[in-house]
């Protein structure tokens, strides 16, 4: 209970046993009154005034209340995104006082326990069983199945990513509970209110997890742009350059959890919370969506524009780009940009140059999908053995695969080979001939004729790219830290 005096606002905590806190002693409603205020003071130190007796007919203390000094209404972050106000300033600097929290909060292996995958996967499905014990379910039951398919598909394949979230520190004593309701925006700087102080455990978490909340929050009360923005500023201020595909993990998380709490409070009686449950499903469903870790290989023969499309879409969605030109020349010891011509089958272009070539790149790929971060695979790809080694890297990353087969006119093929200049490929018109001759066919493949403008080619893949999902939330991308 909170009870408005003027400028002081006090915290009355109910006598009250929820299974997971027990505030029925006094002297537990005292305990974790002074939590309240310790752990709060970390953010809003002028806030928190202490914690107040209050004394019974003999004198004694018989309750206890946290005192505050008040807060505006109309600066509330959640207030002022509504209405339309500019807030982006007030955001920046929050980013940097979570990022400032993370920087210094404590760390212990008890609280890196918290962030290892299987714990994650545990909270997971705790609220999974939850949700499936309501009785009256608001949210669509073919959305949650799905929810839980591409969750448990994401932390099975991420077990090392997880692993080095831990070993870099990234666990932490945070917030746990950042909310745009929480946060006022006042002139002298904002003011970061209630973290979570009944159980320690929700605490403990990765910092983007931590942060993860509030962007979930800003997207849900319509603001994806300051979502993104936000999370930009955190990750700039805390030099955290973790994968998309964990932002989106992140955001999904915290936005199922806040489902669930709908889904409860609308069987309690509160009718309005089942159309908000509906929405934070739909939007952790988008999420997961967005990041589920892909592996995209883009292929076809010299000249069909392969490696244009591939460093294009690269530079759109931010995925990580491996050549296979590049990686042969590397294995040979020779610099990328330096002719390396041979005859069709020799030299460098040996069958098993090619395969040392396609193992060394299949292997660099596993790396980096393992912790997360999707790959576009540049290559002529016209082996079907060299195809299946991909798919089944894939399944065993827990990825998904996207094959896209370039192809263009003749004619325009012959005048590219005969205009190339510089580039990393040795190809000329008789060896493309030659490969395009012993490839194998590719039926499983998406065709890309990049006969067509360049914009237009890059549309086409791009959605062929995205064809598995019917909406996307907004794309974060890594932003170039600079010193601030």
């Amino acid at each position: 209970m909170v009870i408005l005096l003027g400028d002081r606002a006090v915290k009355l905590r109910k006598p009250v046993n929820l299974g997971f806190l027990d505030f029925t002693t006094r002297e537990a409603r005292r305990a974790v009154s002074l939590e309240e205020v310790r752990l709060n003071r970390r953010l809003a130190p002028d806030v928190y005034e202490g914690v107040a007796d209050v004394l019974g007919p003999d004198g004694q203390p018989c309750e206890h209340l946290v005192v505050m000094r008040r807060m505006p209404g109309e600066r509330r972050l959640a207030t002022m995104v509504r209405s339309g106000e500019p807030v982006e300033e007030d955001l920046r600097q929050v980013a940097r006082m979570v990022a400032s929290l993370h920087g210094r909060a404590h760390r212990s292996p008890q609280i890196d326990r918290q962030g290892e995958v299987s714990a994650l996967r545990g909270r997971w499905t705790d609220s999974f069983e939850q949700v499936l014990e309501l009785p009256d379910r608001v949210a669509d039951p073919e959305a949650i199945q799905e929810i839980e398919r591409l969750v448990l598909r994401f932390l099975d394949g991420r077990e090392r990513l997880f692993a080095t979230r831990v070993s870099e520190g990234r666990i932490v004593d945070g917030h746990g509970d950042l909310l745009a309701d929480d946060i006022f925006c006042l002139d002298d700087g904002p003011r970061i209110l209630d973290c979570l102080e009944f159980d320690e455990r929700l605490r403990f978490v990765d910092g983007l997890d931590d942060a993860a909340f509030l962007s979930m929050d800003l997207e849900r009360l319509g603001a994806p742009r300051l979502a993104e923005l936000f999370l930009h500023w955190y990750v700039e201020f805390s030099g955290d350059l973790s994968p998309a595909s964990l932002w989106h993990h992140y955001v999904a998380y915290r936005a199922f959890v806040r489902a669930k709490v709908a889904a409860l409070r609308h069987r309690q009686g509160d009718s309005g919370a089942a159309w908000e449950a509906r929405e934070l499903t739909e939007l952790a469903l988008r999420h997961l969506r967005a990041g589920a870790v892909t592996l995209v290989l883009v292929g076809g023969g010299p000249g069909t524009g392969k490696t244009t499309i591939a460093a294009a879409i690269a530079d759109r969605l931010g995925y990580t780009l491996l050549s296979s030109d590049r990686v042969r020349k590397e294995l040979a010891g020779i610099a990328a940009e330096q002719p390396a011509p041979a005859p069709f089958g020799e030299g460098i272009y040996s069958r098993e140059w090619t395969e040392r070539t396609y193992h060394e790149l299949l292997s660099r790929a596993e790396a980096l999908l393992l912790h997360g971060e999707p790959v576009i695979l540049d290559a002529s790809w016209s082996d079907a053995g060299q195809r299946e080694a991909a798919e089944d890297l894939g399944r065993r990353t827990f990825s998904d695969l996207v094959a896209l087969r370039c192809t263009a006119l003749p004619q325009l093929i012959a005048e590219r080979l005969v205009h190339r200049e510089g580039g990393m490929s040795d190809a000329d018109q008789v060896i493309a001939a030659a490969i395009t001759a012993t490839a194998a066919s590719w039926p499983d493949a998406i065709e890309i004729d990049t006969s067509v403008s360049p914009e237009q080619a890059l549309e086409r893949a791009l959605v062929a790219i995205h064809a598995r999902w019917p909406t996307a939330p907004w794309r974060f991308q890594r932003p170039q830290l600079e010193p601030d």
